[in-house]
């Protein structure tokens, strides 16, 4: 984990630099800005309103996902339970300078602590409308059920995690959700998105975050 540090981005929210060379945790656009428009609007928000939401997330990183999502469930009042599954969970060092608190509208620096000093391995009600479980382990090693409406696919890039970017690993992702649920991922490189369709979705190009043409959305249908 040597070498990382805090990045500016474009919109004033912090990123982080990788373990892996010239990687980013987020978009130097603008990582809120990223967040919200590949996950927030193109995945949960794609959903519709329902009674209860269950997100899986692939890379908790910096907590950005997570805390964007705990404030639309409060705004909302939908219940949400958010499940994240990260391999690698960022130093304290680094987890203390980060301004989401303060550069994301309605959060403070207590939301995003809170999401940080959770639990590993349980269930912690956050809110009265969110629900955290954060899983210590790689994608391989945890055992999954199909219960999920929205897969957030936030792991590094195929160049840097060729790994976690394959077909049997979508076919995996598919399975876990349920009829209706959506997949959506900053990545839009047409292996990818071939892999995908071979794994059951219906894909979807969309416009991209600032600073990238497109991203991608596939569905269960």
């Amino acid at each position: 984990m040597g070498g990382m540090h805090i990045v500016n981005t474009g919109d004033g929210s912090h990123t982080v630099t990788s373990r892996f060379s010239g990687e980013h945790y987020h978009s130097t656009h603008g990582a809120v800005g990223e967040s919200l428009h590949v996950f927030l609007r193109h995945g949960l928000d794609a959903l519709g309103p329902r009674a209860q939401i269950r997100v899986l997330e692939m890379g908790f990183g910096t907590g950005l996902n997570a805390l964007l999502t705990r404030l639309r469930a409060r705004r909302l009042e939908q219940l949400i339970d958010f499940v994240s599954i990260e391999s690698q969970p960022l130093p304290q060092s680094i987890i203390s300078q980060l301004n989401y608190g303060r550069t994301v509208e309605g959060a403070t620096d207590d939301m995003l602590a809170q999401l940080h000093a959770a639990s590993w391995g349980e269930v912690v009600q956050l809110d009265p409308f969110f629900r955290l479980q954060k899983v210590h382990a790689r994608i391989e090693e945890v055992e999954l059920v199909r219960s999920f409406n929205a897969v957030y696919y936030d792991a590094f890039g195929p160049a840097y995690q060729p790994e976690l970017w394959t077909r049997d690993l979508f076919a995996r992702m598919y399975d876990v959700l349920l009829p209706g649920g959506v997949l959506v991922t900053y990545c839009a490189k047409g292996q990818v998105k071939r892999d995908l369709r071979e794994a059951g979705f219906i894909v979807e190009s969309l416009p991209g975050p600032p600073g990238k043409r497109e991203m991608t959305r596939a569905r269960k249908v």
